[in-house]
Order: C-alpha cells, then sequence, then structure tokens
C-alpha cells in the first residue's frame, strides 16, 4: 500500500488548537450570538457558555497554538526530522509554517490523520482570516481529485467506507506502534493553554501525533518502524 509515494517527498503534519478567548464571557457580544446559532444542533442541552470550552473545533472560533510537522530523511535506515510552529501570535506562526513550504517543492505531499476534515481546511481557513496566501501545497481551488497532493491516514484505514472514525490511537494499538503516555489528550488542550500557560506541553503532545502518523503511514507500507534514535526534534 502506498509504494508509489516517495517518503522524502511527504510532510506529515498536526495542529493543536484553542478557543479564541479564555472564557465565553469575553467573547464580544455578536459573536456570542453567532456561537450560539453555530452549536445549537451540537449541544442539545448544553448551554452555550458550558459549550464554549470546544470552541477550538471551529476555525471561526478558534484558534492555532502548534503546527508540527515530520519530514522522513535517509534511505535504508530511515529517519525523522520534526520541527514545530508554536506561539501566542497565530499570525506570526502560521507566517513561519508558510514561509516553510514555500521552501518545499510544489508537489510535496501533505499527511495528517482526519487532515482532510480537520487540520488541512482548519489551517486553510485560519490564514484567509489572518489576511495570508495559501501556500501552493494547500490550495485545491480547481484542481481535480487526483491532482491534490494530500493524504489522510484516517480515509486510507476506511477503504471507501464512510461509516465511522478511527482515531490514531486505535490504529496506533492494533499496529503495535510504541507510543509513550501522554499527560493530556486533544480535549485538555484549552485548558492546559488558557489555565495553566503550558505551550511546550502542547508542542510536546503534538510532536508525539506527528510520530505517531508517520509511523502508522510506515505501517500502511509494510515497513519497519523508524527507531527512536532516528527521530530527531530541530529548533
Amino acid at each position: 500500500m502506498l509504494e508509489q509515494y516517495d517518503l522524502s517527498n511527504i510532510l506529515v503534519l498536526d495542529i493543536e488548537t484553542v478557543p479564541q478567548y479564555a472564557t465565553h464571557d469575553e467573547l464580544p457580544d455578536h459573536f456570542k450570538k453567532l456561537w450560539d446559532l453555530k452549536t445549537q444542533n451540537q449541544r442539545k442541552e448544553e448551554t452555550a457558555e458550558n459549550f464554549y470550552e470546544r470552541a477550538g473545533i471551529w476555525a471561526e472560533f478558534g484558534k492555532i497554538i502548534c503546527i508540527s510537522v515530520g519530514i522522513f530523511t535517509g534511505g535504508k535506515d530511515r529517519g525523522l526530522r520534526i520541527k514545530s510552529f508554536a506561539g501566542h501570535d497565530e499570525k506570526e506562526l502560521l507566517e513561519g509554517f508558510s514561509a516553510m513550504l514555500a521552501g518545499q517543492p510544489a508537489n510535496l505531499v501533505l499527511c495528517a490523520h482526519n487532515g482532510k476534515e480537520f487540520d488541512f481546511p482548519y489551517i486553510c481557513r485560519r490564514l484567509l482570516i489572518n489576511g495570508l496566501p495559501l501556500p501552493k501545497q494547500l490550495d485545491i481551488a480547481g484542481k481535480k481529485p487526483w491532482e491534490i497532493g494530500h493524504l489522510d491516514t484516517m480515509e486510507l484505514w476506511k477503504f471507501g467506507d464512510y461509516k465511522s472514525y478511527t482515531s490514531l490511537n486505535l490504529l496506533t494499538a492494533i499496529f503495535n506502534i510504541p507510543t509513550p503516555k501522554d499527560d493530556i489528550d486533544g480535549s485538555m488542550v484549552g485548558s492546559v493553554y488558557w489555565k495553566d500557560n503550558e505551550l511546550e506541553r502542547i508542542c510536546i503532545y503534538c510532536q508525539k501525533d506527528v510520530v505517531a502518523t508517520s509511523q502508522l503511514l510506515r505501517r500502511y507500507r509494510g515497513e519497519a518502524l523508524i527507531a527512536d534514535e532516528h527521530i530527531t526534534i530541530v529548533g
């Protein structure tokens, strides 16, 4: 599976997002009304105020605080180099990420778990909201499906079955991919950011997901996992 892809031309990424404001009370009044309308079906009996802790899921009400990327290196002894773009200034973070992509080939393949439903469109929306152009690797307008260089490890696992979501944690478990125990999960990122002010902790969590997705891609291809000593975090 995926033998037609050159691993050295694949960039694996993951993003971490949080609500734009620490609490619902800080939302401007007109956005409070828009939030109420946007989420009325999802929250059911829950109040808009209590539901706001999940606002990071929506690009219109959230922001990106970390994008971690991984590039495969080497030949026979495969390695993985990981870099994170993180900070409180989302525009600055996105500018750094875009500059990195600008230095890559236009046909660079982007890969993420649930990337087509979440990571890729979220990045594009936040780029436009911040007044930034879309990098060529993310600009899919007018392209035919086979011209879009995006891989989604969750979509690949579906094999055309669209009934369910399969988590990265479940896939790493069934493929026997070792993953370090995390002290946080995705549902805790907003609290860790706004209440604990621990951005570095979130970056580490994001980087681990990039490693896990990269290893899953290797498993899909029937290849050996990358050894820990060949995984490098760069500043």
